[in-house]
């Protein structure tokens, strides 16, 4: 059993401690960190929890194994860092960071530290979605061809203009760090690496706040293609449908904290213009917030790292600051080197020319030298040299100098 500190008790991380305070034999939380303890002091008496106004004093307790962070977004990668400088085991909700550079920072401390870093992706303990994947290696669905997802709700009408949900440093790309992330990660989880990425993200429902609209195309490096949408105003509603060679598979409803069932359907390559109706497949109940803990919790005892340098939590990160990139230029970025490189592409065309230039005078031999100085020529004499050169030639032969000669030669003949 290790023991815990929630920092950040609002909704979402009081929903945390709910999945396994009092159920769980190997996680408890013993201590809650917010900013205005009086806000949830009646919660934490009825979870055992002692409060605190600030993240050092759960840090310094040595009675405090590890710390959930359920906080902003842009605070996640320094109270990471925070953590596992101080010795701490993390547990982080998603997104991990709003930077690839923050998120290997993160890593490469947590495993300076030994400390274990985990991710909050809770769709991967959904059966459903272990089903699937277990479908793709065993060849039921065939060759993975394309995946199609959406996570869409009235996220924008939740929250007033001042809250920080609405601000556009904490929420770029709208969607995406409530929603889009979760539907990202569980295609790493399904196709592994993405290659590239082409975006768009807008803001049409309201007049302030973050991006309602929120859609991109993916290419994988094993060829699989993938669709995501987010919209953040409309009604609630989420879709992942799977589609393989020999068949399709696709999850999805209006509520997503629930388990999952699954339809799925097969060619019947015997009657292939028979339409044959998805067969529904169930699960056993299965709470993915006490699940991905209880995980985390057993890594923790085993010395186990979670998250590591290039795995599927860095290289969400990078697939989302790439989402940004391309969103932001209207151009697709490619994840093989990550979206600066992409974002230097435009400068290429002034390099070729430069080098066009420049590959003449390489050439060897009275024939390339002869070649280089013919092309050269007119890049050192502009047209302005020339017509001062032109207007100059009369003075070449000036009149005074002719008759001079002529006086000089007429005694000779004399």
């Amino acid at each position: 059993m290790i023991n815990a500190a929630i920092v950040g008790l609002g909704r979402w991380g009081q929903n945390l401690v709910n999945s396994v305070q009092g159920k769980s034999d190997q996680i408890r939380f013993v201590a809650g960190v917010l900013r205005h303890p009086e806000k949830a002091r009646d919660y934490a008496q009825q979870q055992g929890l002692v409060l605190h106004d600030n993240l050092d004093a759960v840090l310094k307790d040595p009675a405090i194994d590890a710390i959930v962070l359920a906080t902003p977004h842009t605070v996640h990668a320094e109270q990471i860092i925070r953590a596992a400088r101080a010795g701490k085991h993390v547990f982080t909700e998603k997104p991990f960071t709003l930077t690839r550079e923050e998120a290997t920072e993160a890593l490469r401390i947590a495993r300076a530290k030994k400390v274990t870093l985990a991710v909050g992706y809770n769709w991967r303990f959904q059966p459903a979605l272990q089903e699937i994947r277990a479908m793709l290696n065993d060849g039921r669905l065939g060759k993975l061809l394309h995946i199609e997802g959406n996570f869409c709700g009235p996220s924008v009408y939740r929250f007033g203009k001042d809250h920080w949900r609405q601000s556009r440093e904490e929420g770029p790309g709208g969607g995406m760090t409530g929603r889009g992330v979760h539907v990202v990660d569980a295609m790493l989880y399904l196709a592994g690496h993405v290659d590239s990425v082409y975006a768009q993200s807008y803001r049409l429902a309201q007049d302030f706040g973050i991006d309602d609209t929120t859609s991109m195309l993916f290419r994988f490096r094993n060829g699989t293609t993938a669709y995501l949408g987010t919209v953040i105003a409309t009604a609630e509603t989420w879709r992942m449908q799977i589609f393989g060679a020999n068949g399709w598979v696709e999850v999805g409803d209006t509520e997503h904290l629930t388990t999952w069932q699954m339809r799925a359907c097969f060619v019947d390559r015997d009657n292939l213009h028979t339409h044959h109706k998805p067969q529904i497949m169930t699960f056993p109940d299965t709470s993915t917030e006490r699940a991905e803990l209880e995980h985390f919790a057993a890594a923790v005892a085993r010395g186990e790292l979670l998250a590591i340098p290039g795995g599927d939590e860095e290289h969400g990160v990078a697939v989302f600051e790439a989402i940004m990139a391309s969103a932001k230029s209207g151009e697709p970025v490619s994840l093989r080197g990550g979206a600066r490189r992409a974002a230097k592409k435009k400068k290429a065309p002034a390099k070729k020319k430069a080098l066009a230039k420049k590959a003449p005078a390489k050439k060897k031999g009275a024939a390339g030298k002869a070649l280089a100085k013919k092309r050269a020529a007119p890049a050192r004499q502009p047209a302005s040299v020339k017509k001062a050169t032109k207007k100059k030639a009369p003075t070449r032969k000036p009149a005074p100098v002719k008759k001079t000669t002529k006086k000089k030669k007429a005694p000779a003949k004399k």
